[in-house]
């Protein structure tokens, strides 16, 4: 019951720390100069490397459903399989935009192929399913509250970028908005 209340108190402070960083510290950074400093990169990075670690810390080592009868076959499958997936999409997408622009360091030009076709944001979409599918591997309550947190961190942050990217792209990035959705499904529309 302790590590549950623990694990409740830090995915709040991790939401708090989340929305004032990107709803405050970068929304303010790309508001000023039209790009992230440094230590506002370093502050998104933490962020991301603060959930990154929930795993971590909250999922025993010896968690029983990671070995033996407990996890399925066709779940460990269906798991690794999501994982390849959302790799196959994060990483590329990644690399197809660049280390600079996708750590706000440089905007230039509004990216809308490759990826960038079907959704507006695939790393984050590929990272959903590398999520999904490591929660898969892992079934816990806690790997299903890191879903959870995932989905509100990055939401935070693409609604901080998209905020940005109208005001740097104007009527372009509102006519790219109007074809290609947000994540998965249906455009936005503002």
């Amino acid at each position: 019951m302790a590590q549950l209340f623990l694990y409740l108190i830090s995915a709040f402070l991790l939401l708090i720390g989340a929305f004032v960083v990107f709803r405050i510290c970068v929304r303010r950074d790309y508001r000023r100069k039209g790009r992230l400093t440094p230590f506002s990169g370093f502050l998104e990075l933490l962020t991301w490397g603060l959930y990154m670690s929930f795993p971590y810390v909250y999922n025993p080592s010896n968690w029983p459903w990671t070995h033996g009868p407990h996890l399925s076959p066709v779940l460990r499958v269906v798991g690794w399989i999501v994982i390849g997936l959302g790799a196959a999409i994060a990483f590329p997408a990644m690399a197809w935009l660049g280390l600079r622009r996708s750590l706000g360091q440089e905007v230039n030009v509004l990216k809308r192929t490759g990826f960038y076709r079907l959704t507006r944001n695939p790393q984050i979409v590929g990272g959903a399913l590398l999520v999904v599918g490591s929660a898969l591997l892992w079934p816990s309550w806690y790997a299903l509250g890191w879903l959870f947190l995932y989905a509100a961190v990055a939401h935070m942050m693409v609604l901080t970028e998209e905020e940005h990217l109208r005001d740097a792209y104007g009527e372009e990035y509102a006519r790219y908005c109007e074809r290609v959705p947000r994540y998965l499904g249906f455009p936005w529309r503002s």
